[in-house]
């Protein structure tokens, strides 16, 4: 290899994959991705999801963030139903977080992590990026059990035995969770430390037919104690501002 090639070398970016749902923990990951000097292959689902509004959030993210791409990919998970967030079942309001934090909620969409890392993978794979960034959190989060840290360690060691690329020694994949064992306020710090502007992203569960957040789901009350304990005003309207 000549001098001039190995500079060259040297000198790519480093890809990765990124969740980005539109969503306040997502936004976090992909301004740490972009700080950490990746070149950030932006990734969203439309899954049927009654809010879609959070993909219009997405768009905007990734321009903001100067994403190299963003693929929005369609999947037909209403069919399949199972959660309040792809069927017609009425969305739990008012919980506490003992409340939340007890049991699997209805808001919970079967294998839908698996799902979306799966996708996120192929990718990955099709594109040479060996990171994949999600903005999982197992100390702020509703129960769900794709966020649990014991399973992404196992769908890292699935995604190295069932690649062409890991298989021939030309990548190993790692699934970045940057956010896993911070609290919603870390992760607010976090992000204004790398200029996100909150105002942009959407979390609500149930939002209103302009978008605006319910302000009562589980997503909005982890939302607004995250704001609340991080000491800073939460810039999201809700429906009864």
């Amino acid at each position: 290899m000549t001098a001039k090639a190995g500079k060259q070398m040297e000198t790519l970016p480093k890809k990765a994959v990124v969740l980005v749902s539109g969503g306040l923990d997502s936004t976090t990951v992909l301004a740490i991705a972009r700080s950490q000097n990746y070149q950030c292959h932006c990734l969203s689902f439309f899954y049927d999801q009654r809010h879609e509004v959070e993909l219009m959030a997405a768009k905007q993210i990734a321009k903001t963030f100067g994403a190299h791409q963003h693929l929005v990919l369609n999947l037909d998970l209403g069919r399949i139903g199972g959660s309040a967030l792809t069927t017609d079942t009425a969305v739990p309001k008012n919980r506490g977080m003992a409340e939340m934090t007890h049991g699997i909620p209805i808001t919970y969409v079967p294998a839908r992590n698996t799902i979306f890392l799966s996708h996120a993978l192929a990718w990955a794979e099709v594109i040479g990026a060996p990171d994949i960034f999600i903005g999982v959190n197992a100390v702020d989060y509703s129960g769900y059990p794709d966020c649990r840290p014991e399973y992404l360690a196992a769908f890292e060691k699935m995604a190295n035995l069932a690649l062409k690329s890991a298989m021939e020694g030309q990548t190993r994949i790692r699934i970045q969770t940057p956010l896993l064992y911070l609290t919603k306020a870390d992760i607010i710090q976090k992000g204004l430390e790398l200029g996100v502007d909150y105002a942009i992203t959407h979390s609500c569960y149930d939002p209103d037919p302009k978008g605006r957040a319910c302000g009562f789901c589980d997503s909005c009350l982890l939302r607004k104690r995250g704001f609340a304990e991080a000491g800073v005003p939460d810039p999201t309207v809700y429906s009864r501002d």
